[in-house]
C-alpha cells in the first residue's frame, strides 16, 4: 500500500508542473520479472477513453482504455514498469499543430492543465503481491513516447480523483499514425 500510495504521490506532483521537466526516479519496487506476459498482439476489445473512465470508475473495477503514451515531457518512471497515458479525446501532441517545432510534442504542453487532469492515467504493471515491478518499460515491445496503447487492467487500490492509475493486465502497442 505504501508503493502505491508514493507512486500516486509522485504522479500528482508530476501532474502540478506539466510543462516543465520532472524525473521519478526512487518509486519502491519488486524484483524484475519478464514482461513479455503482459503484452498482447491483438488490442482488447471496446476501449473507453480515460476521462470517461476517470468519471465512473472505482478502485477494484475492472477497465479496458486507450490512449497515447503522452501527457508529461517524462513519460516513463525510471526502474519501475510504469508510465503516462494520455487522452486522444483531451489531449494533442504538438507535432500535430502546424509549424510547431516542439522537441517533445508528447508533453502535449499546448493543453490545459484541467485537460492534462482529466485526461491522463497513470499505467503500472504489477507482481503477484501487488507491488510495481522493477524494471523500466520504455522500449520493451515498442513502447514508446507517442505509442498507442490499448490496455485492460484495474482501478489501482491507490488510485484517487487526482491520480487516476491503472494496474494493467494485458496491452497492445502500435504505432501512431500521425494526426491519429
Amino acid at each position: 500500500m505504501k508503493t502505491k500510495s508514493l507512486l500516486a504521490l509522485s504522479v500528482l506532483c508530476l501532474g502540478l508542473t506539466h510543462c516543465t521537466k520532472q524525473t521519478v526516479t526512487s518509486v519502491p519496487t519488486v524484483t524484475a520479472v519478464a514482461l513479455d506476459p503482459f503484452f498482447t498482439a491483438q488490442a482488447p476489445p471496446s476501449p473507453s477513453q480515460i476521462h470517461l473512465l476517470r468519471a465512473s470508475a472505482k478502485p477494484g473495477d475492472s477497465v479496458t482504455l486507450t490512449g497515447l503514451v503522452m501527457g508529461r515531457d517524462r513519460l516513463f518512471v525510471e526502474g519501475a514498469a510504469a508510465f503516462i497515458l494520455g487522452d486522444r479525446t483531451l489531449l494533442s501532441p504538438c507535432d500535430e499543430k502546424p509549424g510547431d517545432g516542439c522537441k517533445t510534442p508528447w508533453d502535449a504542453c499546448c493543453n490545459s492543465q484541467e485537460e492534462h487532469q482529466l485526461g491522463t492515467a497513470t499505467i503500472q504493471l504489477t507482481g503477484p503481491d501487488g507491488r510495481v515491478l522493477k524494471q523500466g518499460l520504455k522500449g520493451v515491445h515498442g513502447l514508446t513516447e507517442l505509442s498507442v496503447v490499448t490496455l485492460t487492467g484495474t482501478v489501482a487500490k491507490a488510485s484517487t480523483p487526482e491520480a487516476f492509475i491503472v494496474n494493467a493486465t494485458q496491452l497492445h502497442v502500435s504505432t501512431r499514425q500521425h494526426g491519429k
